[in-house]
């Protein structure tokens, strides 16, 4: 018996280094791929992607698949929304039904398929808040589904407007939710769900319209409305006021063909993903055309079928590695894919040292 446990000690801490030591590296490029190309002044760097669950946790080496068997490698299948809170990144799946949870401290990848009254049939896009709770629209249930940062249920609303939630975004006190079937966006009072009024007002200007309003972010009191209806991105005040219009039909710079996801980084730079043309535009406050990154999929940094964008100030520290040396990384910008080999690519945007 002491023969027996004197192996174990010998046993188990030499498990423990292997585990460990398995590469938790992302998928890695050997070339700099920047964006704008030389000689303009690069702006952009593309860092790395990940699709799977071996992407973040590393790969099983053979003497532990030979110990505890295989490990079950999980991919991302069809990703769409995504948010980020304290180093954890909520990926929306739909064919999955459910979402992807990657904990960026401790490298899990996790699935997140509630049951009972939370269960998702449809998730297309979720946003976590400041105190951690998860909100996902879920066009099947026609409901946004509201968790807490423990992932248990709290409630679901949106059905009494009979509406088709297909984004959501929450500060303090509102919550604003895209309405694809009735052309709108849904202002509710965060205290209690309760509806408040909907965004444009029947009365305002016929150019405050909207056709089919698929994304949304709210950022330095202004709400910004990807249009797919009418391939542009309409700009309102906090209170529903119309602003502006970013972007029409075309297949110019500047123009849209199927724009989808929406950002807006902190000098009100506006992102813009559109599927069609494979890349994201950026504009500045004013609407005027900056530059745009990506492309139609050839391999590391370009993308196939775009579908969300969002930026992110927190996380650095986490991809810090994969910026070149000649760079400092201000912001990441993350861009959902819903084909192809690179499922969630990161970037960051960069000054010269």
């Amino acid at each position: 018996m002491n023969q027996i446990i004197q192996r174990l000690k010998i046993v188990l801490p030499l498990l423990l280094l292997l585990s460990c030591s398995a590469s938790k590296e992302t998928t890695r490029v050997s070339e700099l791929i920047i964006y704008p190309s030389p000689p303009e002044k690069p702006r952009i760097q593309y860092l790395t992607s990940f699709s799977k669950s071996t992407d973040i946790t590393g790969e099983q080496s053979e003497f532990m698949a030979s110990v505890i068997g295989e490990e079950d490698v999980r991919s991302l299948n069809k990703p769409y929304g995504i948010s980020i809170y304290k180093g954890k990144i909520y990926i929306c799946d739909t064919m999955l039904g459910g979402l992807i949870i990657v904990d960026l401290k401790n490298s899990t990848f996790e699935n997140f398929l509630p049951k009972g009254m939370g269960q998702l049939k449809k998730p297309i896009n979720c946003f976590v808040d400041n105190i951690g709770n998860l909100f996902v629209t879920d066009t099947e249930r026609e409901q946004v589904v509201v968790f807490n940062e423990s992932g248990n249920y709290i409630t679901s609303f949106g059905e009494k407007e009979e509406s088709k939630p297909i984004d959501v975004f929450a500060d303090q006190n509102k919550i604003w939710m895209a309405d694809l079937k009735n052309h709108c966006v849904n202002v509710y009072n965060k205290s209690d769900y309760t509806f408040i009024n909907s965004i444009p007002a029947e009365d305002q200007d016929s150019l405050a319209r909207l056709y089919s309003p698929t994304n949304l972010v709210v950022r330095n009191q202004k709400i910004y409305v990807s249009d797919f209806g009418d391939f542009n991105v309409k700009v309102y005040d906090i209170d529903g006021n119309y602003i502006r219009t970013v972007g029409s039909y075309g297949r110019n710079l500047g123009q849209f063909v199927r724009q989808k996801g929406v950002a807006v980084d902190k000098d009100e730079n506006l992102y813009v993903v559109d599927a069609g043309f494979e890349n994201v535009q950026i504009f500045n406050k004013d609407g005027q055309l900056l530059m745009f990154f990506g492309g139609p999929y050839n391999g590391p940094g370009d993308m196939w079928l775009p579908a969300k964008v969002i930026i992110d100030y927190d996380n650095l520290e986490y991809f810090r590695q994969y910026v070149h040396e000649n760079y400092n990384l201000k912001y990441l910008i993350f861009v959902t894919n819903q084909y192809g080999p690179d499922k969630i690519n990161i970037y960051g945007f960069i000054e010269e040292k």
